[in-house]
Formats: C-alpha cells, sequence, structure tokens
C-alpha cells in the first residue's frame, strides 16, 4: 500500500506529474514530497486521498484519480489542501 501512495503522490514516470501539478496550482516547489498516508475510494475509477509532507512540518493532503485502464488516462490531481499537520485526519474532500 506504502508504495502506491508514494506512486500516485509522485513518484517517477507518469505519477510524477501529480507532483508538478500541485507545484503548478500553488506556484512553489516543494523540498519534499513525501506520502505518509494513503486511503481509496473506487468510483468509476479510484480516488486516492494521500497526505504528502511537502516540507520539515507541512503537509498536503492531494486527491488524485486513476481512470479505468481501458480509458488509458494519465493520474489527475483532483483537489488539494494546504496547512495541513501531520495529526490533521485524512478524510474525503
Amino acid at each position: 500500500c506504502r508504495e502506491r501512495a508514494e506512486d500516485a503522490a509522485g513518484g517517477v514516470g507518469e505519477s510524477g506529474k501529480v507532483r508538478s501539478q500541485l507545484e503548478e496550482k500553488e506556484n512553489k516547489k516543494f523540498p519534499i514530497f513525501k506520502a505518509v498516508e494513503f486511503r481509496s475510494q473506487v468510483v468509476a475509477g479510484t480516488n486516492h486521498f494521500i497526505k504528502v509532507q511537502v516540507g520539515d512540518d507541512d503537509f498536503v493532503h492531494i486527491r488524485v484519480f486513476k481512470s479505468l485502464p481501458h480509458e488509458n488516462k494519465p493520474l489527475a490531481l483532483s483537489s488539494y489542501q494546504t496547512n495541513k499537520a501531520r495529526h490533521d485526519e485524512l478524510s474525503y474532500f
């Protein structure tokens, strides 16, 4: 599960685009981008809810959508919440 979170959050290849999508929306580069918590919700595809450490004590919650395999679409950053702490609950948003 941890590997899926890391991959969906901003690993190499296709999933690295999620990190760049967030950095573009926030107009900044994150020195750290490490998934520390992960949940998923099956819809017509999968929503991945990921708590990502982006600084020493800075966290963001991201929602990444992975479409169904036959749709052949890239991972997409659907939504995000900034100014989160390690202890903040990761829930649907």
